[in-house]
């Protein structure tokens, strides 16, 4: 059986996504788990930071807004990893909230080559985050 996040990682690959991962919020441990990645060698499932509450976290989890950065520069300094990120011939992100009742469950997080996040893209992705957002929820609160 396919998961949600497999399903959502093979529409976002099709569309030029280097990197996927899926994360959540555990506000109650100050921490986020990461509960898929398309690279478990470099980013492991099931590995886990302390939630930081940055310009990043402000604008993403408390703003529910997604975080579009097109360059290294523009993530470096909310990214711990930028280095390994761009280690990877990655340079830029977006991070989708998803959010229900209210609340941001976790993130999609989708990297690529420098200025891959235009416009058209952009809204590529956040389509396809909203169409499979039901199928997210339900298996972020599996656990």
């Amino acid at each position: 059986m396919t998961s949600a996040y497999d399903h959502l990682h093979t529409a976002c690959a099709a569309l030029g996504t280097r990197l996927f991962t899926i994360t959540t919020q555990d506000e109650a441990a100050g921490v986020t788990r990461r509960a898929y990645s398309s690279n478990p060698v470099d980013y492991p499932v099931s590995g886990t930071k302390p939630l930081t509450r940055d310009g990043w976290y402000d604008f993403c989890i408390t703003g529910q807004q997604v975080f579009v950065a097109n360059t290294t520069p523009e993530f470096a300094r909310y990214f711990f990893d930028h280095a390994l990120i761009s280690s990877l011939g990655l340079g830029s992100c977006i991070n989708i909230p998803v959010v229900a009742a209210g609340t941001v469950l976790g993130t999609v997080n989708l990297l690529a080559e420098e200025h891959h996040f235009t416009p058209d893209r952009l809204a590529a992705y956040e389509a396809l985050v909203t169409e499979n957002h039901a199928a997210l929820v339900a298996q972020m609160r599996q656990g």
